[in-house]
């Protein structure tokens, strides 16, 4: 299987750099050149955030050692800080942590979210961001959506590996519910249609 996953950069209203899957290892110094290209460094990310544990989504960790890591359900900082299971536990990530309808979230900002939605691995977590300028909310959910063609083809999304289907159909639906764009793991950011 090819496989060559997305990375988004998230800048929030407050001038926060979030940066949401690494690539995988053989694409190093593009992630480098693209943030180059932004007048950016790793060493300018605020928080780093992996929608699950696949090498397409990350591959360069080590590039991000100053800032905290998300890695789905799993939070690392420096000096030895490592918290398991985030969603279900008291984070230090935040107070607003809360459980809505049995889905777990965690606001990290202002209009930032943090959503627990396995189905793809048993720990995948996509990123909610809400009042984005002329899109409204867009939902980075790695491989919850490979691609907008899996919305009309499950076997794109099932075949590329499902932990539990009834699971991941469960958080798709609710993504597609809150969002008005998806970013997906492995194709172009798409809009929900109503």
């Amino acid at each position: 299987m090819q496989a060559n996953g997305t990375s988004t950069l998230v800048t929030t209203e407050t001038g926060k750099k979030i940066l949401v899957d690494t690539l995988g290892p053989w694409d190093r110094q593009h992630l480098i050149d693209l943030l180059f290209e932004r007048n950016l460094s790793p060493e300018n990310i605020d928080l780093l955030v992996c929608t699950h544990l696949h090498s397409d989504h990350i591959g360069n960790l080590n590039l991000f050692v100053n800032c905290p890591q998300i890695i789905g359900d799993q939070l690392s900082r420096k000096l030895d800080l490592f918290e398991f299971d985030i969603f279900r536990s008291n984070s230090s990530l935040s107070p607003n942590q809360s459980i809505t309808k049995g889905v777990e979230c965690i606001e990290l900002y202002p209009d930032v979210e943090l959503w627990s939605t396995p189905g793809h691995t048993s720990n995948c977590c996509s990123l909610v961001i809400r009042n984005v300028e002329n899109l409204g909310t867009v939902a980075i959910v790695g491989d919850l959506f490979e691609s907008e063609n899996d919305l009309i083809n499950d076997n794109i999304w099932i075949e590329a590996g499902s932990f539990n289907q009834t699971i991941q159909r469960k958080n798709r639906e609710h993504m597609l519910n809150i969002a008005d764009y998806i970013v997906p793991g492995h194709g172009e950011m798409f809009k929900v249609k109503r």
